[in-house]
């Protein structure tokens, strides 16, 4: 239980997340009470210079240990964390790259003035339509995720001239410790190759004129809060490196993503200048035993960069007090077999963030349109759809007093969050604000129930029901 329950936890909210002098939550000088009045709610609210600032840090910290080992490196934003035109932009201003894996991905980042050659395609099913789309534009790296995908990207880049530039990705066998949908590298899954059968497919990349081999491409997992994991994957695949680098020089690596942020005041991920220095003193002390040079190193953060920088604004609609039976493990020898879970149900839900559902993801909340000397109470937030496992906040500590009509503010929903949003129900998807400097403004449209009806084919024209 928490000594304040209007307090804002250090390293969960971003750092234009502040209470105000009547109490009232703001982000970069807007106060919760303004945004939900003038967008609604549910809402998504992102702190514009926190994702300017982090994706600097980020690039900072891994060229600055890159350098320090004789290298130089690449940062790619991986586009599925969160996309817009707007955060595109932000991140190539910052000096990113950006790592897309679809054709819609792809439309985005085009759409926002990139230039195709900072593009990063990967996939485990990308369509002809996406390759030949991808090398038509000039996308400067295609990672090859199969080997039917390697006669595909010849044949595409041969017809159009180009000699397209590929990576291949593998599974080094490291099991990240995070959820078992998270964890990306182990060998029974969808995605990429075994170390052991690489070569052969790297040497099929070489066999066509059409394609250039940059090197291996690995992903681990995501939400990983330590360094070990990395160094064990990095060690792994420059023994492959190494290998395929005999004959013709192999000039990159890319060691992929998925370090984590803090959800709760309970998560203690590691900084990432520390992630960084770690990465790239296992590369170095690696290449230093092959006795090879040390490739450039690449890798694609996404929910590192934006996670933090995003909070969803909901309305209180319903509360009420349910009493729950007792497990016997954790009832004392006297004390009550029953006790009173409250539920605060708001207007979103799993539509707006379906990583609870999905993961068991764990997330803090707070009332963000006033301070309350009440004392704290457990709460669980649920959403209002049509599931018994709609749970937005499973539990935290709420002041006593929260009603209907309070707003609640939810931190770190910056990735996977619109990305995995639906209609489910038929609720319309919520828009996205940017804040930066006391301005509010919306960098996705939400939507309406009339677009909903507008891709109804029963519907002869669209119009208010």
């Amino acid at each position: 239980m928490p000594s304040d329950a209007n307090a804002l936890a250090p390293g969960v909210w971003s750092a234009g997340v502040t209470r105000d002098a009547s109490g009232e939550l703001a982000v970069a000088g807007v106060s919760a009470s303004q945004l939900a009045e003038r967008f609604g709610t549910p809402l998504y609210v992102f702190d514009e210079q926190f994702v300017r600032d982090q994706a600097t840090r980020v690039r900072e910290a891994f060229v600055r240990e890159a350098a320090r080992i004789g290298t130089t490196a690449q940062v790619y934003y991986a586009g599925k964390a969160f996309l817009s035109t707007e955060v595109v932009r932000w991140v190539t201003e910052a000096g990113l790259k950006i790592d897309v894996a679809s054709g819609g991905e792809l439309a985005v980042a085009l759409a926002a003035g990139v230039d195709p050659a900072l593009i990063g395609l990967h996939g485990n099913n990308k369509s002809v339509a996406e390759i030949e789309r991808a090398v038509r534009v000039g996308v400067g790296t295609i990672v090859v995720d199969a080997p039917i995908e390697v006669a595909r990207v010849a044949a595409v880049a041969t017809a159009a001239g180009v000699t397209q530039r590929v990576r291949l990705r593998v599974n080094s066998g490291v099991y990240a410790h995070t959820h078992e949908f998270l964890a990306t590298a182990h060998g029974d899954q969808k995605f990429g190759m075994s170390i052991a059968d690489a070569p052969a497919v790297v040497a099929q990349i070489r066999s066509h004129p059409s394609l250039k081999f940059m090197g291996l491409h690995c992903h681990i997992g995501s939400q990983i809060f330590g360094t070990a994991a990395f160094a064990e994957s990095a060690a792994r695949l420059l023994e492959l490196h190494a290998q395929l680098s005999e004959d013709v020089e192999v000039p990159e690596l890319n060691l992929g993503g998925g370090f984590g942020i803090a959800y709760t005041p309970a998560d203690t991920p590691a900084p990432i200048e520390d992630i960084a220095a770690g990465m790239m003193t296992a590369v170095d002390a690696e290449c230093t035993r092959l006795k090879i040079p040390v490739p450039i190193i690449a890798v694609e953060p996404g929910r590192s960069i934006v996670g933090t920088a995003g909070l969803t604004l909901y309305r209180v609609g319903v509360t009420k007090d349910v009493k729950v039976d007792l497990d016997e493990s954790v009832q004392s020898k006297r004390g009550p077999s029953t006790a009173i879970r409250r539920y605060v149900s708001v207007d979103g839900g799993m539509s707006d963030n379906a990583r609870p559902a999905l993961y068991g993801a764990d997330y803090s909340v707070r009332i963000a349109n006033r301070r309350s000397n009440a004392d704290p109470v457990l709460v669980r937030v649920a959403g209002k759809h049509c599931e018994s496992g709609d749970i937005v906040i499973n539990a935290d500590y709420l002041p006593g007093d929260v009603t209907v009509g309070d707003l609640l503010a939810v931190p770190a929903t910056g990735a996977y969050c619109f990305s995995l949003s639906s209609n489910y129900n038929y609720l319309a998807r919520p828009p996205v604000v940017a804040v930066r400097d006391g301005v509010a403004r919306v960098i996705v449209r939400g939507e309406t129930e009339r677009d909903l009806l507008s891709r109804d084919a029963g519907i002869s024209a669209a119009k208010d029901y």
